[in-house]
Protein backbone atom coordinates (compact mmCIF):
# COMPACT_ATOMS: atom_id res chain seq x y z
CA UNK A 1 0.00 0.00 0.00
CA UNK A 2 2.92 2.32 0.64
CA UNK A 3 4.03 1.91 -2.97
CA UNK A 4 0.49 2.68 -4.10
CA UNK A 5 0.49 5.86 -2.03
CA UNK A 6 3.90 6.87 -3.40
CA UNK A 7 2.70 6.24 -6.95
CA UNK A 8 -0.29 8.55 -6.39
CA UNK A 9 1.99 11.31 -5.11
CA UNK A 10 4.57 10.87 -7.87
CA UNK A 11 1.91 11.07 -10.59
CA UNK A 12 0.25 14.17 -9.12
CA UNK A 13 3.46 16.09 -8.40
CA UNK A 14 4.99 15.12 -11.77
CA UNK A 15 1.84 16.31 -13.54
CA UNK A 16 1.99 19.62 -11.67
CA UNK A 17 5.68 20.09 -12.48
CA UNK A 18 5.14 19.28 -16.16
CA UNK A 19 1.94 21.28 -16.60
CA UNK A 20 3.26 23.62 -19.36
CA UNK A 21 4.38 20.56 -21.35
CA UNK A 22 1.49 18.19 -20.62
CA UNK A 23 -1.42 20.65 -20.96
CA UNK A 24 -2.67 21.03 -24.56
CA UNK A 25 -3.69 24.65 -23.87
CA UNK A 26 -3.05 27.52 -21.50
CA UNK A 27 -5.20 27.48 -18.36
CA UNK A 28 -7.08 30.64 -19.45
CA UNK A 29 -7.57 29.74 -23.14
CA UNK A 30 -11.27 29.90 -24.03
CA UNK A 31 -13.33 28.17 -26.71
CA UNK A 32 -16.58 30.12 -26.81
CA UNK A 33 -18.49 27.52 -28.85
CA UNK A 34 -17.62 24.66 -26.49
CA UNK A 35 -19.09 25.70 -23.15
CA UNK A 36 -19.40 22.55 -20.99
CA UNK A 37 -18.17 20.39 -23.87
CA UNK A 38 -17.71 16.73 -22.83
CA UNK A 39 -14.28 15.07 -22.68
CA UNK A 40 -12.63 14.59 -26.07
CA UNK A 41 -11.26 11.06 -26.07
CA UNK A 42 -8.61 10.06 -28.63
CA UNK A 43 -9.27 7.23 -31.07
CA UNK A 44 -7.08 4.94 -33.16
CA UNK A 45 -9.86 3.07 -35.02
CA UNK A 46 -12.48 4.85 -37.14
CA UNK A 47 -16.10 3.78 -37.72
CA UNK A 48 -15.06 1.67 -40.71
CA UNK A 49 -12.66 -0.35 -38.56
CA UNK A 50 -9.49 1.13 -40.09
CA UNK A 51 -6.51 1.90 -37.88
CA UNK A 52 -4.94 5.36 -37.79
CA UNK A 53 -2.57 7.43 -35.75
CA UNK A 54 -4.34 8.92 -32.66
CA UNK A 55 -7.11 11.30 -33.70
CA UNK A 56 -10.24 12.94 -32.29
CA UNK A 57 -13.67 13.91 -33.58
CA UNK A 58 -15.00 17.46 -33.48
CA UNK A 59 -17.81 18.35 -31.09
CA UNK A 60 -20.85 20.16 -32.47
CA UNK A 61 -23.48 21.85 -30.32
CA UNK A 62 -26.76 19.96 -30.85
CA UNK A 63 -28.92 21.73 -28.25
CA UNK A 64 -27.83 25.08 -26.83
CA UNK A 65 -30.49 25.09 -24.10
CA UNK A 66 -29.38 21.73 -22.69
CA UNK A 67 -25.72 22.25 -23.66
CA UNK A 68 -25.83 18.91 -25.45
CA UNK A 69 -23.05 18.07 -27.90
CA UNK A 70 -22.71 15.50 -30.66
CA UNK A 71 -19.59 14.26 -32.39
CA UNK A 72 -19.02 14.94 -36.07
CA UNK A 73 -17.71 11.50 -37.02
CA UNK A 74 -17.43 12.30 -40.71
CA UNK A 75 -13.99 13.92 -40.33
CA UNK A 76 -10.97 12.75 -38.38
CA UNK A 77 -8.86 15.43 -36.67
CA UNK A 78 -5.33 14.07 -36.13
CA UNK A 79 -3.36 14.82 -32.99
CA UNK A 80 0.07 16.38 -33.42
CA UNK A 81 2.91 15.69 -31.04
CA UNK A 82 5.75 17.74 -29.56
CA UNK A 83 4.77 20.99 -31.21
CA UNK A 84 5.01 24.42 -29.62
CA UNK A 85 6.51 23.04 -26.41
CA UNK A 86 3.50 20.81 -25.69
CA UNK A 87 3.19 17.04 -25.65
CA UNK A 88 0.14 16.84 -27.89
CA UNK A 89 -2.45 19.10 -29.49
CA UNK A 90 -5.21 18.95 -32.04
CA UNK A 91 -4.15 19.66 -35.60
CA UNK A 92 -7.19 22.00 -35.80
CA UNK A 93 -7.00 23.67 -32.40
CA UNK A 94 -9.54 26.37 -33.30
CA UNK A 95 -12.53 24.28 -34.39
CA UNK A 96 -11.68 20.95 -32.71
CA UNK A 97 -9.46 21.47 -29.65
CA UNK A 98 -8.25 18.48 -27.68
CA UNK A 99 -10.24 18.67 -24.42
CA UNK A 100 -9.21 15.49 -22.63
CA UNK A 101 -11.33 16.20 -19.51
CA UNK A 102 -13.91 18.43 -21.17
CA UNK A 103 -14.52 22.17 -20.88
CA UNK A 104 -15.93 24.36 -18.11
CA UNK A 105 -18.62 27.03 -18.23
CA UNK A 106 -16.22 29.50 -19.87
CA UNK A 107 -15.06 27.04 -22.52
CA UNK A 108 -11.68 26.48 -20.87
CA UNK A 109 -9.78 23.19 -20.92
CA UNK A 110 -10.49 21.44 -17.60
CA UNK A 111 -7.43 19.21 -17.97
CA UNK A 112 -5.13 22.21 -18.43
CA UNK A 113 -6.69 23.99 -15.45
CA UNK A 114 -6.40 20.82 -13.38
CA UNK A 115 -2.65 20.64 -14.07
CA UNK A 116 -1.97 24.34 -13.50
CA UNK A 117 -4.31 24.31 -10.51
CA UNK A 118 -2.17 21.56 -8.99
CA UNK A 119 0.77 23.97 -9.10
CA UNK A 120 -1.23 26.58 -7.22
CA UNK A 121 -2.84 24.33 -4.61
CA UNK A 122 0.14 22.04 -3.98
CA UNK A 123 2.59 24.94 -4.02
CA UNK A 124 0.55 26.84 -1.46
CA UNK A 125 0.19 23.76 0.76
CA UNK A 126 3.92 23.02 0.66
CA UNK A 127 4.98 26.61 1.36
CA UNK A 128 2.45 26.93 4.20
CA UNK A 129 3.51 23.59 5.71
CA UNK A 130 7.18 24.58 5.58
CA UNK A 131 6.33 27.91 7.19
CA UNK A 132 4.30 26.19 9.92
CA UNK A 133 7.11 23.74 10.71
CA UNK A 134 9.72 26.51 10.74
CA UNK A 135 7.65 28.81 12.95
CA UNK A 136 6.50 25.98 15.18
CA UNK A 137 10.03 24.61 15.47
CA UNK A 138 11.44 27.96 16.52
CA UNK A 139 8.64 28.63 19.03
CA UNK A 140 8.75 25.12 20.48
CA UNK A 141 12.55 25.08 20.58
CA UNK A 142 12.72 28.42 22.38
CA UNK A 143 10.03 27.38 24.87
CA UNK A 144 11.67 24.05 25.64
CA UNK A 145 15.19 25.44 25.93
CA UNK A 146 14.54 28.65 27.87
CA UNK A 147 11.76 27.36 30.12
CA UNK A 148 10.28 29.44 32.88
CA UNK A 149 7.95 32.30 32.08
CA UNK A 150 8.89 32.25 28.38
CA UNK A 151 7.90 28.60 28.15
CA UNK A 152 4.64 29.26 29.98
CA UNK A 153 3.72 32.26 27.81
CA UNK A 154 4.50 30.54 24.49
CA UNK A 155 2.63 27.36 25.44
CA UNK A 156 -0.44 29.26 26.56
CA UNK A 157 -0.38 31.11 23.24
CA UNK A 158 -0.26 27.83 21.32
CA UNK A 159 -3.05 26.46 23.52
CA UNK A 160 -5.19 29.45 22.62
CA UNK A 161 -4.72 28.79 18.89
CA UNK A 162 -5.25 25.04 19.27
CA UNK A 163 -8.61 25.32 21.02
CA UNK A 164 -10.00 27.46 18.21
CA UNK A 165 -11.70 25.71 15.26
CA UNK A 166 -8.94 26.19 12.69
CA UNK A 167 -11.01 26.43 9.53
CA UNK A 168 -13.27 29.10 11.05
CA UNK A 169 -10.22 31.06 12.19
CA UNK A 170 -8.82 30.94 8.67
CA UNK A 171 -12.16 32.02 7.20
CA UNK A 172 -12.43 34.89 9.66
CA UNK A 173 -8.88 36.11 9.04
CA UNK A 174 -9.34 35.99 5.28
CA UNK A 175 -12.77 37.64 5.34
CA UNK A 176 -11.49 40.80 7.08
CA UNK A 177 -9.04 41.41 4.22
CA UNK A 178 -9.98 42.93 0.84
CA UNK A 179 -11.77 40.49 -1.44
CA UNK A 180 -10.04 41.62 -4.63
CA UNK A 181 -6.30 40.98 -4.42
CA UNK A 182 -3.65 39.93 -6.91
CA UNK A 183 -2.84 36.24 -7.09
CA UNK A 184 0.64 36.78 -5.65
CA UNK A 185 -0.72 38.62 -2.62
CA UNK A 186 -3.39 35.97 -2.10
CA UNK A 187 -0.73 33.24 -2.23
CA UNK A 188 1.51 34.95 0.36
CA UNK A 189 -1.42 35.91 2.56
CA UNK A 190 -2.94 32.42 2.63
CA UNK A 191 0.47 30.83 3.21
CA UNK A 192 1.04 33.15 6.18
CA UNK A 193 -2.40 32.47 7.68
CA UNK A 194 -2.03 28.70 7.26
CA UNK A 195 1.47 28.78 8.77
CA UNK A 196 0.29 30.65 11.87
CA UNK A 197 -2.67 28.30 12.36
CA UNK A 198 -0.57 25.16 11.81
CA UNK A 199 2.51 26.16 13.84
CA UNK A 200 1.12 25.22 17.30
CA UNK A 201 0.80 21.56 16.27
CA UNK A 202 4.54 21.51 15.62
CA UNK A 203 5.54 23.78 18.51
CA UNK A 204 4.13 21.59 21.27
CA UNK A 205 5.94 18.47 20.12
CA UNK A 206 9.24 20.22 19.49
CA UNK A 207 9.04 21.91 22.90
CA UNK A 208 8.62 18.57 24.68
CA UNK A 209 11.49 16.96 22.76
CA UNK A 210 13.89 19.86 23.36
CA UNK A 211 12.90 19.99 27.03
CA UNK A 212 13.79 16.32 27.40
CA UNK A 213 16.93 16.33 25.24
CA UNK A 214 18.60 19.29 26.95
CA UNK A 215 19.12 17.16 30.09
CA UNK A 216 20.93 14.36 28.26
CA UNK A 217 24.68 13.85 28.41
CA UNK A 218 25.52 15.02 24.90
CA UNK A 219 23.77 18.36 25.48
CA UNK A 220 25.46 18.82 28.86
CA UNK A 221 28.82 17.97 27.30
CA UNK A 222 28.34 20.45 24.46
CA UNK A 223 27.42 23.15 26.95
CA UNK A 224 30.45 22.40 29.12
CA UNK A 225 32.72 22.64 26.06
CA UNK A 226 31.60 26.20 25.48
CA UNK A 227 28.75 25.83 22.98
CA UNK A 228 26.59 28.94 23.00
CA UNK A 229 22.86 28.87 23.49
CA UNK A 230 22.07 29.35 19.78
CA UNK A 231 24.56 26.69 18.69
CA UNK A 232 23.36 24.21 21.29
CA UNK A 233 19.74 24.71 20.28
CA UNK A 234 20.18 24.77 16.49
CA UNK A 235 23.01 22.24 16.05
CA UNK A 236 22.17 19.73 18.78
CA UNK A 237 18.67 19.94 20.24
CA UNK A 238 16.43 20.84 17.28
CA UNK A 239 17.85 18.04 15.06
CA UNK A 240 16.59 15.57 17.69
CA UNK A 241 13.06 16.66 16.77
CA UNK A 242 13.55 16.23 13.02
CA UNK A 243 11.60 12.96 12.83
CA UNK A 244 8.60 14.50 14.55
CA UNK A 245 8.80 17.62 12.38
CA UNK A 246 8.84 15.53 9.18
CA UNK A 247 5.71 13.67 10.28
CA UNK A 248 3.91 16.91 11.08
CA UNK A 249 5.01 18.41 7.76
CA UNK A 250 3.50 15.44 5.91
CA UNK A 251 0.25 15.76 7.86
CA UNK A 252 -0.08 19.51 7.36
CA UNK A 253 0.23 19.36 3.55
CA UNK A 254 -3.13 17.61 2.91
CA UNK A 255 -4.77 19.71 5.62
CA UNK A 256 -3.70 22.89 3.82
CA UNK A 257 -4.80 21.53 0.44
CA UNK A 258 -8.30 21.02 1.84
CA UNK A 259 -8.17 24.44 3.54
CA UNK A 260 -7.29 26.19 0.26
CA UNK A 261 -10.08 24.32 -1.49
CA UNK A 262 -12.52 25.40 1.22
CA UNK A 263 -11.52 29.07 0.99
CA UNK A 264 -11.70 29.12 -2.79
CA UNK A 265 -15.00 27.24 -2.66
CA UNK A 266 -16.59 30.01 -0.60
CA UNK A 267 -15.02 32.71 -2.76
CA UNK A 268 -12.25 33.83 -0.39
CA UNK A 269 -9.33 32.14 -2.12
CA UNK A 270 -7.88 32.53 -5.60
CA UNK A 271 -10.09 34.42 -8.00
CA UNK A 272 -10.83 33.74 -11.66
CA UNK A 273 -8.97 33.29 -13.99
CA UNK A 274 -6.29 31.85 -11.66
CA UNK A 275 -6.57 28.07 -11.70
CA UNK A 276 -6.68 26.27 -8.35
CA UNK A 277 -8.49 23.13 -7.32
CA UNK A 278 -10.66 25.04 -4.89
CA UNK A 279 -11.62 27.68 -7.44
CA UNK A 280 -12.55 24.95 -9.92
CA UNK A 281 -14.77 23.25 -7.35
CA UNK A 282 -16.38 26.59 -6.54
CA UNK A 283 -17.35 26.96 -10.20
CA UNK A 284 -18.59 23.36 -10.33
CA UNK A 285 -20.90 24.03 -7.38
CA UNK A 286 -22.82 26.54 -9.50
CA UNK A 287 -23.60 24.03 -12.25
CA UNK A 288 -25.26 20.66 -12.72
CA UNK A 289 -21.92 18.96 -12.11
CA UNK A 290 -23.31 15.92 -10.30
CA UNK A 291 -25.81 15.10 -13.02
CA UNK A 292 -24.65 16.49 -16.36
CA UNK A 293 -21.06 17.81 -16.11
CA UNK A 294 -19.28 15.29 -13.92
CA UNK A 295 -15.86 16.13 -15.37
CA UNK A 296 -16.00 19.43 -13.46
CA UNK A 297 -15.55 17.42 -10.25
CA UNK A 298 -12.09 16.19 -11.31
CA UNK A 299 -10.32 18.51 -8.78
CA UNK A 300 -12.12 16.65 -5.97
CA UNK A 301 -10.67 13.39 -7.29
CA UNK A 302 -7.20 14.95 -7.42
CA UNK A 303 -7.47 16.17 -3.81
CA UNK A 304 -8.64 12.71 -2.77
CA UNK A 305 -5.64 11.05 -4.44
CA UNK A 306 -3.13 13.38 -2.77
CA UNK A 307 -4.65 12.98 0.70
CA UNK A 308 -4.99 9.21 0.26
CA UNK A 309 -1.41 8.91 -0.99
CA UNK A 310 0.02 10.84 1.95
CA UNK A 311 -2.02 8.81 4.43
CA UNK A 312 -0.93 5.51 2.87
CA UNK A 313 2.73 6.56 2.99
CA UNK A 314 2.45 7.58 6.66
CA UNK A 315 0.56 4.49 7.78
CA UNK A 316 2.71 1.99 5.92
CA UNK A 317 5.86 3.66 7.25
CA UNK A 318 4.72 2.72 10.73
CA UNK A 319 4.58 6.37 11.80
CA UNK A 320 1.44 7.82 13.34
CA UNK A 321 0.93 11.57 13.48
CA UNK A 322 1.04 12.57 17.14
CA UNK A 323 1.02 15.62 19.28
CA UNK A 324 2.87 15.93 22.55
CA UNK A 325 1.31 17.75 25.46
CA UNK A 326 3.43 20.57 26.79
CA UNK A 327 2.89 19.29 30.31
CA UNK A 328 3.50 15.58 29.72
CA UNK A 329 6.71 13.51 29.64
CA UNK A 330 8.15 12.83 26.20
CA UNK A 331 7.14 9.18 26.25
CA UNK A 332 3.42 9.85 26.65
CA UNK A 333 2.15 10.46 23.18
CA UNK A 334 -1.44 10.80 22.15
CA UNK A 335 -2.83 10.59 18.59
CA UNK A 336 -4.25 13.70 17.07
CA UNK A 337 -5.42 14.97 13.73
CA UNK A 338 -5.25 18.36 12.12
CA UNK A 339 -8.74 19.43 11.09
CA UNK A 340 -8.70 22.46 8.78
Amino acid sequence: MRRLGLSFLVVVFAAAAGAPFLAPHASDAKFSELLYAPPTLPHVVDDAGAWHAPFIYQWRLADRLEQRFEQDRSTRVPLVWLRGGRLTQSSDDVRAPFLLVGADGSGRDVFARLLFGARTSLGLALVAALGATLLGGLVGGAAGYIGGIVDEALMRLTDFVLVLPAIYVVLALRSVLPLVLSSGIVFVMLAAIFAVVGAPFVARGVRAIVRSERQLEYAVAARSLGAGHARLLVRHLLPAASGYVVVQLTVLVPAFIVAEATLSYVGLGFQDPIASWGAMLQEASNTRALTDFRWLLSPAAAIFLVVLGLNLVLQQSGVNPVTISSDEPLGRLRPDSHSF
